[in-house]
């Protein structure tokens, strides 16, 4: 796969061992979820690394006062692309507590294997926030780029994308359309299959989450 400024593939050992769980279909519904979770906050500790809104404020402390530096409040939105994108929601949540939640719906046409946009709701303001947006799996890039772009026809200008598992022809979808955005990917996988699943990838991530399969 070609190399861009604008795609990050991680790899760690505490990830990879996760997702060597994740992918195994004897992985039952309650420990899939678990591990989309603690995978995810793995993530945003790196996605965030940069491009973080923040402010100094002062601190007291028992022996003084100092200066810190810390996220500027309400500057974080999380949108996950539904339905598998709210399984992602709950681990960057454990690092933002207090980040607002938007989502967007968006089912795969089975024939032509295009996105089909069918919900879309937004936090007020979201134009002026930094928005994660989440799902587990990056395919064929088609519904993260049209999410990419309801996000900017709403003024959004600074958007991240996660997704666990990638595959090649996705990740240099979105890379090339939205040149500015930031794509994060765990873990890259070998390809896509004819019918635009990721191999080896885990099967359908929204089922295995929500116990559907």
């Amino acid at each position: 796969m070609q190399t861009y400024n604008n795609v990050f593939i991680f790899d760690h050992p505490l990830i990879r061992h996760k997702i060597a769980i994740l992918r195994d279909e004897k992985t039952c519904t309650k420990e899939f979820r678990e591990l989309i979770e603690e995978i995810t906050i793995l993530m945003t500790y790196e996605c965030l690394r940069e491009g973080v809104p923040t402010v100094t404020k002062t601190v007291k402390t028992p022996l003084e006062e100092c200066q810190q530096t810390v996220v500027l409040d309400n500057s974080i939105a999380i949108v996950p692309i539904l339905r598998a994108g709210l399984g992602m929601v709950s681990g960057i949540q454990v690092v933002f507590p207090s980040a607002r939640v938007g989502h967007i719906g968006m089912y795969r046409d089975e024939e032509t294997l295009e996105p089909k946009e069918y919900y879309c709701k937004l936090p007020e303001g979201i134009e002026e926030k930094l928005v994660l947006l989440v799902d587990p799996m990056l395919a064929t890039g088609g519904s993260a780029c049209d999410a990419i772009d309801l996000l900017k026809k709403r003024g959004c200008k600074n958007i991240k994308f996660m997704a666990i598992i990638g595959a090649p022809e996705g990740i240099s979808k979105v890379a090339e359309a939205h040149p500015d955005v930031n794509v994060y990917v765990s873990t890259l996988d070998r390809q896509l299959d004819e019918n635009g699943y990721i191999l080896p990838g885990l099967g359908d991530a929204g089922d295995r989450l929500f116990g559907t399969k």
